[in-house]
């Protein structure tokens, strides 16, 4: 009688962007675990990405909304889909009362915790929660300024994370959203997207080793989300006030600002 072996049959995980997914990835059903999935990826080389194809504009991006946030001492900060926490480390910096950093990708989370340990000089205190942008794990009118970093297009519900903003802040309160853009000048958009979608993708992908598709997905989510006077037109509708757009660097990046003064 011969013995017989089972042999298991090793099935990879397929990408979690690709192909059709990829014509407008805000439409798919399931865009939240895509994202998610995507993220827990590639967050061991999230940041070194970020800064070496932004040639480190990313940072500079960061300093500027936290200037336009016009932190007070009294304030307290909450930085949603915080990612590994370059912007709640910089708010942090701005001496407010607290931060508070919300990511729903614990991986992501890991690198936070890890970059406020290591400042120990900055004795503003920081904490950290597993939570979704739409909704919050925050109580009504209890932040003096909200802000998200290249976060709101990868929210499923992006309209609904609005209204939470909105819910959250106390009066007075300001909402900042910095978020990738596309210049306005056709010839620097079209070499833009040459780089954006032809060469950020590859090298990107060489440098994570990510096999999920975030850096095919990254350029489309961009060009297919939504344009900027929606979004402020989205901003007046949720209640904010005196809503504008500050572009960065030819328009590459801008930074929302809106107010909740009732």
């Amino acid at each position: 009688m011969q013995n017989s072996t089972n042999i298991a049959t090793v099935t990879s995980e397929p990408p979690a962007w690709s192909g059709v997914d990829l014509e407008n990835p805000h439409t798919v059903a399931d865009k939240a675990q895509r994202v998610n999935r995507m993220f827990s990826a590639i967050a061991p080389s999230y940041d070194l990405n970020n800064h070496l194809h932004s040639l480190w504009l990313d940072q500079y991006w960061r300093k500027r909304a936290v200037k336009l946030a016009i932190v007070k001492p009294t304030d307290i900060v909450a930085d949603i889909a915080c990612g590994t926490g370059d912007l709640s480390l910089a708010f942090r910096r701005a001496k407010p009362q607290r931060v508070i950093g919300v990511d729903f990708c614990h991986a992501m989370l890991q690198g936070s915790l890890a970059k406020a340990a290591r400042q120990t000089a900055n004795s503003v205190p920081m904490s950290f929660y597993e939570g979704d942008a739409a909704r919050l794990p925050l109580a009504d009118q209890s932040v003096d300024v909200i802000s998200i970093a290249f976060g709101i297009r990868n929210v499923a519900d992006w309209g609904r994370a609005v209204d939470e903003f909105f819910r959250v802040l106390k009066p007075g309160g300001r909402l900042i959203i910095l978020e990738f853009s596309l210049p306005e000048n056709s010839l620097l958009r079209g070499m833009y997207n040459f780089y954006f979608r032809r060469i950020l993708p590859r090298t990107a992908t060489l440098i994570s080793g990510d096999k999920t598709g975030a850096y095919r997905y990254l350029p489309e989510s961009v060009n297919t989300f939504i344009g900027r006077q929606e979004l402020l037109n989205r901003m007046s509708q949720a209640g904010f006030t005196d809503s504008q757009a500050h572009p960065f660097t030819t328009g590459v990046c801008v930074c929302y600002r809106g107010v909740r003064h009732a």
